[in-house]
């Protein structure tokens, strides 16, 4: 029964993680035009030159938890460069249903959130953000988001380093690899 499950949930979310199917560009954060939560510009100067981690988030998940894993990877790791990035997603069994002050409000006095999160956007279907266009070219169908809280790393030039399913948390040791040792370029 057990090995049906896993089978299920490999199927379901991928696998626990890989590597980049093929070097691509690395990441223009200027293209992006990325808003905070809050409504405001996030200048690409926020991430250029940064490993950074994004994540789309979802406050009804069952994958909510790593909010608190996150937290943890962005106070530890922060002041060498990295930078953990949120972007709340609706796109997966409706998860995410509030409003950026909602989002923020939650994320803040349940998980003492504090790292940059964006405002709502698109990670899958015919129009995701371009920064998820960006990554899947990079990862491939495998390295695709097949539910929230799946995990990009882009490294200090802005390549693409690895990426995580949901089933990995923040607080891996794959993940805490993959961080140490972009942080270490």
């Amino acid at each position: 029964m057990l090995g049906r499950v896993l089978v299920l949930m490999t199927t379901l979310f991928g696998l626990a993680g890989g590597t980049a199917a093929a070097s691509g560009p690395p990441l223009d954060w200027a293209s992006l035009n990325l808003t905070s939560i809050d409504g405001t510009p996030m200048p690409p100067e926020t991430f250029r030159g940064k490993v950074v981690m994004i994540v789309n988030t979802a406050s009804l998940c069952g994958f909510t938890k790593q909010y608190s894993g996150l937290q943890t990877l962005w106070e530890t790791y922060r002041e060498q460069g990295l930078v953990v990035l949120g972007l709340p997603s609706n796109d997966f069994g409706g998860q995410e249903p509030h409003g950026e002050a909602e989002i923020k409000t939650f994320c803040e006095a349940n998980f003492g959130i504090d790292f940059p999160m964006t405002e709502k956007i698109k990670v899958t279907g015919d129009d995701p953000h371009p920064i998820y266009r960006w990554a899947r070219a990079q990862a491939g169908a495998m390295g695709a988001p097949r539910w929230n809280f799946h995990k990009y790393v882009i490294g200090r030039d802005g390549a693409f380093v690895d990426w995580f399913s949901s089933l990995t948390g923040p607080n891996s040791d794959r993940v805490i690899r993959a961080v140490e040792k972009a942080l270490a370029k």
